[in-house]
């Protein structure tokens, strides 16, 4: 069983808490004064977060359905969680289904949800109570949820590409050649003067500079806030021995203490970003220290404990989410191709 401070870190890493409310308003009948548990799991089948009433709870519990146990088909045999992970799809699993005799006495019902942005299955919503109570419907009632939780995390991908679309237009328009605006996952926002993409598959490990994209060919990176401004390189730059790639310029501000900033700048423009001061703390740490700082070495430098790296990793995983390419892990650090001042 995932410990609980492990367990808050899985929890904001799923992608599932947006959709945590969406899912428990849309099962709600099933839970509520009922005898059924409501489960939200993670992609490798970890429990999240449940809900039900003390007795339904109660039950769980003696068979270790608890929040951080590992519900996956290789800890506890067949069962809804881990079978709708391996189908990817939603299953219902009825009592002697069970690969443990000692959930026979429960039937399961559960769906996987994706995430839009990659396709990959991100968890599953379960819905588990007695044998007796069982409907024939609850599984179509959960796939249901499932989608809708899904479309939820459509809209909300759709508002992200809107932010950086508005972003990114008056930046592709005065540039004056082929260009576009991806989101990290390669999702495009914007284009100008080149066809249309969908989408454009991005390498593993990206990076400001010149790579060479499938479908696009060579082309000159650069960091944007929540994505790439991706350009086609053209004559001698579209070569590999073309010009030295110039580096990302990256200025920490806390000059102001109450209002420290993070400055961005690339050649077509300059973003500015308001932090937190638990963030502009873990910068200065890693503007300090260029060779990096493992998770509990942060964790020292911030908290005095060197314990508390499951907070230190949550909050470096939103840092490099929001700047994309500007910070490496293995030790966190700025990349190297990032030219920074404090």
């Amino acid at each position: 069983v995932v410990e609980t401070g492990g367990l808050e870190m899985l929890r904001r890493s799923s992608g599932l808490l947006d959709v945590l409310d969406e899912i428990s308003h849309g099962l709600e009948s099933l839970v509520v004064d009922g005898d059924n548990i409501l489960v939200v799991a993670d992609a490798k089948g970890r429990v999240l977060w449940r809900s039900g009433s003390p007795s339904v709870l109660m039950n769980a519990d003696r068979l270790g359905f608890v929040e951080g146990a590992n519900w996956g088909e290789g800890a506890v045999g067949t069962n809804a969680i881990g079978t709708a992970l391996v189908s990817q799809r939603a299953v219902q699993v009825f009592s002697a289904e069970h690969f443990l005799r000692s959930h026979h006495s429960w039937t399961c019902a559960g769906a996987p949800i994706r995430d839009p942005r990659t396709g990959h299955v991100i968890g599953v919503v379960d819905v588990s109570g007695p044998a007796a109570t069982v409907h024939p419907t609850t599984v179509a009632l959960v796939d249901a949820v499932a989608r809708l939780a899904e479309s939820h995390l459509r809209q909300e991908h759709d508002r992200t590409l809107n932010k950086l679309r508005a972003l990114a237009a008056p930046i592709l328009a005065r540039m004056g050649s082929p260009a576009l605006a991806v989101d990290t996952e390669g999702w495009v926002a914007a284009v100008d003067a080149m066809p249309l993409h969908n989408r454009i598959l991005l390498p593993e490990q990206l990076g400001p500079g010149r790579v060479r994209l499938a479908a696009l060919g060579m082309c000159a990176v650069e960091p944007l806030p929540g994505g790439w401004l991706v350009r086609l390189a053209k004559g001698d730059e579209a070569d590999d021995g073309g010009e030295q790639d110039r580096p990302s310029r990256v200025t920490l501000d806390v000059s102001d203490p109450d209002r420290p900033t993070l400055v961005m700048a690339g050649d077509f423009g300059s973003w500015h970003h308001d932090l937190s001061l638990r963030h502009a703390e873990i910068l200065c740490a890693l503007a300090f220290s260029p060779q990096g700082r493992t998770a509990p070495q942060l964790a020292d430098d911030l908290y005095g404990d060197r314990s508390r790296v499951v907070t230190v990793r949550a909050e470096m995983s939103r840092l490099r989410k929001q700047f994309a390419g500007i910070l490496a892990a293995q030790p966190y650090r700025f990349a190297g191709s990032v030219e920074l001042s404090v």
